[in-house]
């Protein structure tokens, strides 16, 4: 889609899928019989997206490359960044400034994994005045997550992991900003550990009324963990 770049954050050491990680990026363990990494490539073409930027963490990263290469095989361009410090998802999308330019971008988590077309979603958004749209997702346990409040079915505010969650709607790893994000970002300081917070960077669109909103349907999972690692591809092989 012209004027709108994809980023995939595929980052961090993923600890908490130790051993698997031990020896390749997360993201390239398998969903389904092909590398996790792809799903979140593929959302962003079926949207038209041909510049792509990847950003990894050190370690693995040359895993990455080797898998992926240039994006021809693809009909993409794809341009790698090193996150050196894992200082979060905002310390990551920092990196992407330059790439994205005077553009919009739509921000994928790359452990994220979703039915959902974004097309329709995206389409709206650049006919909006928005500067961001988030999306979300019922979740059991909302308190393992950034969850929304709303008031007259418009979203007030992000609150991290809160104790009381005010509804069970995890704001989830899909985000569509126009460049003004790096404005934000360039505002924000890290967080007591350590990290840019994304749910700061929200909060601020939200403040603003720039930011729009979405629930998803049908499957979403989070395969950060080895137990939802496990359901995802169970998920996955069930719905074929």
């Amino acid at each position: 889609m012209k004027d709108v770049k994809g980023i995939i954050l595929a980052g961090g050491l993923g600890t908490r899928l130790y051993p698997l990680t031990k020896v390749t990026n997360k993201h390239l363990l398998p969903i389904g019989g092909e590398p996790m990494i792809f799903y979140p490539l593929r959302k962003l073409i079926e949207c038209g997206i041909k510049d792509i930027m990847i950003v990894t963490g050190v370690e693995h990263s040359s895993n990455i490359t080797s898998l992926l290469g240039s994006g021809k095989s693809y009909g993409c361009s794809f341009t790698y960044r090193v996150q050196d410090e894992p200082d979060g998802i905002g310390g990551a999308l920092k990196m992407c400034k330059d790439f994205v330019g005077d553009s919009s971008c739509v921000v994928l988590l790359g452990d994220n994994i979703f039915k959902e077309e974004l097309k329709p979603h995206l389409k709206s958004f650049v006919n909006s005045a928005d500067d961001c749209m988030l999306f979300f997702k019922r979740v059991p346990d909302p308190r393992r997550y950034g969850v929304g409040a709303f008031e007259n079915k418009r979203v007030v505010r992000i609150d991290e992991k809160p104790e009381e969650p005010e509804s069970n709607l995890a704001c989830v790893g899909i985000y569509f900003y126009t460049n003004k994000v790096f404005d934000v970002l360039d505002g924000t300081t890290p967080s007591d550990r350590g990290e840019y917070e994304i749910t700061s960077v929200n909060n601020v669109f939200i403040q603003d009324n720039s930011c729009g909103h979405a629930t998803l349907k049908g499957m979403w999972v989070d395969a950060g963990t080895m137990d939802s690692y496990h359901r995802t591809n169970w998920l996955v092989y069930k719905d074929g």
